[in-house]
């Protein structure tokens, strides 16, 4: 696709989002079932030392999002990095890279809509998770045909609500661990009495690196809003900042209150584990509430994810990289083709959620997991090509990646430990066989596409 063509790819999109819905839209991406399901597994592997386990994948995660926000603000697009590798690289890496991250978030959808049943279940347990599943399903999909501008809106306080609870949720702690209330202090002991910070060695942190890089995901849905901000050179550099530096602290001090409020091997793995805490504490009504806000987290995030693969498909049609069908928007600016497919991909979730009840959780995860880190690894390798070109002719940028390209090969190191690592749970190591076999399919999609458009054209 031509340069011409590309920047005409918001033409059926309108421009909606403000600085308050983008930097909502990726916290409501990035704090969901990572932070409030899956933290039990890392502090299970980890014990207290997965607080230094966030903090390093917080600063791994920063220096990948200010390498996209680099390209988004330079060329503020719809398809986001699918269209910088279209660009910088060349058009396979362009299809890859979209498809990639639409599967990516296919899957992460999936990890998402599959633990709305079992929450509901914290009130309902008659109710199989499946129904509850494709409840939410429906009523999000519905969601996603609206205005841009309506979505933001609708997301902004969907993810507000988590946020809040978050806050509110390590003041209390603090009030707990410090004052006890009226009753007798909790302290910090929790942090080093129960086996010490590192209870199960480095390999038990290394391992507990694998889920927090997971819980991460979803930050870069920054770069897919940029072709739908009202002002993309303002709002993408103070979300890129703000939203990395707020889930620090939301991740960090949300964790330290956890680990230091009960002791960290009798959260176990399984459920929520700010609900197990609050319940055993015995604080009345707490529990339920609690519940109430993780299962808001998980409705945001697969809103959130699913307003990205709609926009995801719709810039793959635009480059000639999906069906035509996809590019089609409604009247109301929403690419509804794509949103429609990607919903009924998800789907799938509730066959998988009624016909494999347990432990369907972990094994999508897993495969999450591997296909965020190929994003990751495309966002940085697309920006190592972009900036080598940007320095061939001369070209400056107004929103510089920090320390490039030192940094940008700490960070592609740093994504490659994270995949041997997966090869050293059993819980995961499905995705070193997933991950492969995924991209083989697309460059061999791509090769099979190629060649029939140069018969078309012959």
């Amino acid at each position: 696709m031509s340069e011409q063509g590309t920047a005409a790819a918001g033409g059926g999109l309108r421009r909606g989002l403000k600085n308050r819905h983008i930097q909502l839209i990726a916290l409501g991406g990035a704090i969901g079932t990572g932070l409030f399901y899956g933290s039990g597994e890392s502090i299970g592997q980890a014990g207290p030392a997965i607080i230094a386990c966030y903090l390093v994948g917080g600063a791994i995660i920063f220096l990948i999002m200010r390498a996209l926000g680099e390209m988004s603000v330079h060329r503020p697009r719809p398809g986001s990095f699918s269209d910088y590798a279209y660009e910088y690289w060349s058009p396979r890496a362009g299809f890859v890279a979209g498809w990639n991250y639409w599967f990516n978030y296919l899957v992460v959808s999936m990890t998402e809509l599959s633990v709305v049943g079992e929450y509901v279940q914290f009130w309902a347990p008659q109710v199989p998770t499946w129904v509850s599943s494709a409840v939410f399903l429906v009523v999000i999909t519905a969601l996603n045909l609206v205005t841009v501008k309506a979505y933001g809106e609708i997301e902004f306080w969907l993810a507000l609500i988590k946020v809040v609870t978050i806050v509110a949720m390590i003041l209390g702690g603090l009030l707990l661990i410090f004052t006890g209330l009226g009753g007798r202090p909790i302290g910090v002991s929790n942090l080093w009495s129960h086996g010490g910070f590192v209870p199960n060695g480095m390999p038990g942190v290394l391992l507990g690196l694998v889920v927090v890089m997971f819980s991460f995901g979803g930050v870069e849905l920054i770069g897919i809003t940029a072709g739908e901000a009202d002002d993309p050179g303002r709002t993408i550099p103070r979300a890129v900042n703000g939203v990395v530096y707020r889930i620090l602290i939301f991740y960090v001090g949300t964790i330290t209150v956890m680990v230091a409020l009960f002791p960290w091997d009798q959260l176990g793995s399984t459920g929520s584990p700010l609900v197990t805490i609050f319940s055993r504490l015995g604080i009345a009504g707490a529990a339920h509430v609690l519940n109430f806000v993780v299962l808001t987290a998980a409705v945001s995030a697969f809103n959130s994810f699913l307003y990205s693969n709609g926009r995801m498909m719709y810039s793959l049609a635009l480059q000639g990289n999906a069906p035509e069908f996809l590019a089609r928007t409604n009247r109301l600016g929403s690419p509804y083709a794509g949103v429609l497919v990607s919903a009924l991909c998800t789907g799938t979730t509730v066959l998988l959620n009624y016909l494999f009840p347990e432990g369907v959780f972990v094994y999508i995860m897993a495969v999450a997991t591997i296909a965020v880190v190929v994003t990751w690894v495309l966002i940085l390798l697309t920006h190592i090509k972009f900036r080598a070109g940007l320095d061939r002719t001369g070209g400056k940028t107004t929103f510089p990646m920090p320390g490039h390209p030192v940094t940008s090969h700490v960070a592609l190191a740093f994504l490659a430990l994270i995949v041997v690592l997966l090869g050293f749970s059993p819980s995961y190591q499905v995705a070193l066989i997933v991950g492969p076999a995924w991209l083989a399919v697309l460059l061999v999609a791509y090769e099979v596409k190629r060649r029939l458009a140069a018969r078309a054209r012959g």
